[in-house]
């Protein structure tokens, strides 16, 4: 049984192609993992899913950087994120917003599942298709979820791997506080820096 290590671009895991020594390439098999780049977005993501996962694997790490909802956390630091929300899944009644499973069509929220203890801060998630911009959708989404970051694929790696039955982690590591797009106002390197050294550890302790 294997490990499959699941990120949306190369460039979130860049110095991990590096230290394994990984060929170029979306779908990379080695002996104790393989490592999947999907692309960005929850589509993308379902996709290069549902062409890759099998039973081979008792494992799915997803790894990527975050948009944090609470200034309290300093950026860079990585979280384990335990549970995700498909945050815009569903229909808007007036100023009400009905959830798939409000609707009866499935469930919008899946969770973490892995027999591994992971020393890091716990959060909950949110997987948008379009990454929040303005105050008064900040508001909403605090009000209606409370969640602590926000991605493009989480709960989409959840999702896929409920339907197998393998268990996933979710590992993001926050590049910038959820607030009107400010790019002066991101730490992407160092956030990348801090994912893939937890993701070197990690992945290394496992082989």
């Amino acid at each position: 049984m294997k490990t499959l290590v699941v990120a949306a671009t190369k460039a979130e895991l860049s110095f991990f192609y590096q230290h394994f020594n990984l060929p170029e390439g979306d779908f990379v098999e080695s002996k104790n993992f393989d490592l999947l780049i999907t692309g960005v977005g929850m589509v993308a993501t379902a996709f290069a899913l549902g062409r890759h996962l099998s039973h081979k694997y008792n494992l799915v790490v997803n790894f990527g950087i975050a948009g944090s909802f609470d200034r309290n956390i300093a950026l860079g630091t990585v979280l384990n994120i335990t549970e995700d929300t498909f945050a815009e899944l569903g229909a808007e009644n007036g100023d009400d917003f009905l959830t798939i499973t409000d609707l009866g069509f499935g469930d919008n929220h899946y969770t973490a599942r892995s027999q591994h203890k992971i020393d890091l801060p716990l959060a909950k998630g949110i997987t948008m298709n379009c990454v929040t911009g303005s105050e008064k959708s900040i508001k909403n989404l605090v009000k209606r979820l409370n969640p602590t970051t926000e991605s493009m694929e989480g709960a989409a790696v959840f999702y896929a791997c409920k339907q197998f039955h393998i268990d996933c982690l979710q590992i993001r590591s926050v590049s910038n506080y959820v607030e009107p797009r400010n790019k002066d106002n991101w730490k992407i390197g160092l956030s990348i820096k801090n994912l893939n050294d937890w993701a070197i550890a990690f992945i290394g302790e496992m082989n």
